[in-house]
């Protein structure tokens, strides 16, 4: 996956071969924000502005710029996964819940 972080903000960066651009789209918003260069050092310019007038909109109208999460979601695996990962957490004297975050953490450790 590609992506690139500008100010905290993290955006997926894609090939458009029509345009024969990048595109990037800003993750985690509450609205949507994209920007197009054919540079990566043209590419974040363009973030930071499509980042800059995202933000100025949020201001203008009291809207929180990035989208609210819980820390909760439901994650369905197969009932012989869920054993595997039963077993393995109380061979480490820990929860499931513990031994998943640690592995999501790491996957997504940039």
């Amino acid at each position: 996956m590609n992506v690139m972080t500008v100010d905290g903000f993290s955006a997926k960066i894609e090939y458009d071969p029509e345009i024969d651009m990048f595109r990037g789209e800003i993750l985690g918003l509450t609205g949507g924000a994209d920007f197009y260069g054919k540079t990566p050092k043209e590419l974040r310019s363009e973030f930071k502005k499509s980042l800059t007038v995202f933000l100025e909109v949020c201001r203008e109208k009291g809207i929180a710029p990035r989208r609210n999460y819980s820390g909760k979601f439901n994650l369905r695996v197969p009932p012989d996964l869920h054993e595997k990962l039963a077993i393995a957490a109380q061979a480490e004297g820990k929860s499931i819940n513990t031994l998943v975050q640690e592995a999501l953490a790491q996957r997504v450790a940039v």
